[in-house]
């Protein structure tokens, strides 16, 4: 695929005019909210992937863990109105009060105060060739572009207002031009920062890869990338521990009852060392992963089969299936995005095919129990994507 520059240069010009508007444009709410953290109160965000107009839809968390829908507001961007295929379209602020969102169809990123379950826009600034996931840690912000066209990922500076800026000389290209990668995600320290590759040229050995920049002082990434050969097959995305255990779910080529996931342990220089190979869940096209906040458990979206799997994880690091069908959301539900409480005691999921979000308490076992879902604001499968939560 070619470079359209044009493309490039009128999508600059379009951020530099976005990034320049007045912050005070609150969407409407049907409700008042209650303050972020009040009795337990938080908010849940999904993102439409609209390719016409993207927003994002809001919901106020109660103290029970059940959701209710309060809010929509534009990113004033588009989406490309299929699945974005990858993990963390949308991303938090570690204190909750800045929303981000990737605008794929636009080249973008849009920025929002957060305030419970109400957004404000802050900023829209361009992100490359098909933004489509994001990581945070402390005032640095990475982007995931992953067009054929400019596979690779970038770097922005966080202002104290929760603004962006880019890292001059950022851009970074994958070890394969066809990557067709599903996630960028920092190491808990900061100071690594791990792409999974779902497709990769096997003419260049290894044929399974996660690539690792490590980064430094001055928030930029390696020249190149470590790259470590994945223990099973086609890595869709991952989540880091605190102690750099890093857990990773493997779609298997959407073969039936293939999906597994697997455990490493990072080292400092972006090494990793396998722990527990390929631990199946018997579910099909596991593609999300989440980890709770005190590391022992680890839930798994299953888009092929409709389920979600838990798993427990010890504290080297060692898998055990708990349940592979913990929840059954339905034949056509296609789950896809997931996201968990600031406190992990409840987990969220997007249902790309009914256009809900389902609600879960997670018991002290690790097992889950269901709380309802919720309708309303997100399309019915047409390509649904992004997930937060606090």
């Amino acid at each position: 695929m070619s470079i359209d520059f044009r493309k490039l240069a009128l999508g600059a010009l379009s951020a530099f005019a976005f990034s320049i508007l007045p912050g005070a444009h609150a969407q409407t709410e049907r409700d008042g909210v209650q303050a972020a953290g009040a009795s337990g109160v938080g908010a849940v965000f999904a993102m439409t992937n609209a390719t016409i107009d993207n927003r994002i839809i809001g919901y106020r968390r109660g103290a029970d863990g059940r959701l209710e829908r309060r809010s929509e507001i534009s990113t004033r961007g588009n989406g490309i109105g299929v699945d974005l295929d990858t993990q963390n379209g949308l991303q938090l602020s570690a204190d909750h009060r800045y929303l981000y969102a990737v605008n794929a169809g636009s080249d973008t990123i849009s920025v929002f105060a957060v305030n419970g379950a109400r957004l404000t826009f802050l900023q829209q600034i361009f992100a490359g060739d098909q933004p489509n996931s994001l990581t945070l840690h402390g005032n640095l912000l990475y982007v995931l572009d992953g067009s054929v066209a400019g596979n690779g990922i970038r770097g922005f500076r966080v202002g104290a207002n929760g603004r962006l800026s880019p890292l001059r000389d950022s851009f970074r290209a994958l070890s394969s031009p066809i990557a067709v990668p599903g996630i960028v995600q920092f190491s808990q320290n900061g100071r690594v920062l791990l792409v999974t590759h779902k497709v990769t040229n096997v003419l260049v050995p290894p044929a399974r890869i996660i690539d690792a920049f490590t980064v430094g002082r001055d928030g930029l990434a390696s020249a190149a990338p470590v790259i470590n050969q994945s223990l099973g097959l086609r890595p869709f995305a991952l989540a880091v521990r605190a102690d750099g255990t890093v857990v990773v779910v493997e779609a298997f080529n959407a073969a039936p009852g293939r999906t597994a996931v697997s455990s490493y342990r990072l080292s400092a220089n972006g090494r990793l060392t396998g722990i527990s190979r390929s631990v199946r869940n018997q579910q099909t096209d596991g593609c999300w992963v989440v980890i709770t906040k005190n590391g022992r458990y680890a839930y798994i979206a299953n888009f092929g089969s409709g389920t979600i799997s838990s798993y427990r994880v010890s504290g080297n690091g060692d898998l055990t299936l708990i349940a592979g069908n913990d929840e059954f959301l339905g034949a056509t539900s296609q789950p896809v995005d997931l996201a968990l409480s600031a406190d992990s005691r409840f987990l969220y999921l997007l249902l790309r095919g009914t256009g809900a979000v389902a609600a879960f308490r997670v018991r002290n076992d690790g097992s889950l129990q269901a709380l309802g879902q919720v309708t309303g604001g997100l399309p019915v499968a047409d390509g649904a994507s992004g997930l937060a939560s606090y």
